[in-house]
């Protein structure tokens, strides 16, 4: 049964509540270090699809999507706090009681405002790496922003919810395993789903985002563009943590729960 994962997202997410009452700088430097690390898997994912774009390739997102996963695994073995996997913890923490809805409320948003932060000094590291300037390069990054950016808010919004569904599901489901070999494999194998699929990331996008910015690009990649996919993506992630994990595997898990509340 899912109670003992269930017990380690609850313990989780006291443990990122503690450092958030012990210092916001360094929760902040926590979240800002998750979306760097999504920016690792957003490089050698568009680096090694680029490869396959340039000779339309129908392997182009496959290999993209297969090299993504490394992304999930610096965040789960490296530390970071991720605003779309915070949905989930801290909506179940509230419904258990162990934290105050308020509380939920500010996390999220430090979480998020940390996330925004890394994805911009990411960026700007990446810029001076120099190694996206070259258009056989950075052509899949920009043809993807841009189709990103232009695709009708409510398709956005609705695969914004399937994503941090499976997102959610890839760190949940690998807690219930003993080994790291099975859980890695499990992180990815959902990963690969979700960029298969293609499915929105709030965070994800906010990171090829900054970097599609700091490189040359059409008029067609702008500022107003972020926030036209931002806004209903990370509405979407929030209701597939918030919902259909955090509120779903509490309701059906609630026979057991009972007499266990904080």
């Amino acid at each position: 049964m899912e109670q003992e994962p269930l017990l380690k997202v609850e313990q989780l997410a006291l443990k990122k509540r503690k450092i958030y009452r012990q210092s916001l700088l360094r929760y902040l430097s926590r979240s800002a270090l998750a979306s760097m690390f999504i920016g690792f898997g957003v490089i050698v994912a568009f680096r090694t699809g680029s490869f396959f774009y340039l000779e339309h390739s129908p392997f182009t997102y496959p290999m993209a999507a297969l090299t993504f996963g490394a992304a999930i695994i610096l965040i789960a073995y490296g530390g970071g706090d991720l605003f779309t996997g915070n949905t989930f913890y801290f909506t179940y923490a509230a419904l258990r009681r162990r934290i105050r809805w308020i509380e939920a409320a500010k996390l999220w948003a430090a979480s998020y405002a940390g996330n925004i932060l890394g994805a911009v000094v990411f960026a700007g590291l990446i810029y001076l790496t120099g190694l996206f300037r070259d258009n056989s390069v950075n052509a899949f990054l920009l043809s993807v922003v841009e189709k990103k950016m232009h695709a009708p808010v409510l398709e956005l919004f609705f695969r914004a919810i399937l994503c941090n569904w499976l997102v959610c599901l890839a760190f949940f489901i690998p807690m219930s395993f003993k080994q790291d070999g099975p859980k890695m494999f499990a992180m990815m194998l959902f990963v690969f789903c979700f960029f298969i699929s293609g499915y929105e990331h709030s965070i994800a996008n906010m990171c090829t985002f900054a970097i599609a910015l700091v490189l040359q690009h059409p008029g067609t990649i702008s500022f107003e563009g972020v926030v036209y996919n931002l806004i209903p993506v990370t509405i979407g992630n929030f209701i597939g943590g918030a919902v259909l994990m955090a509120a779903m595997y509490y309701y059906v898990n609630k026979p057991f729960l009972d007499g266990q509340e904080g």
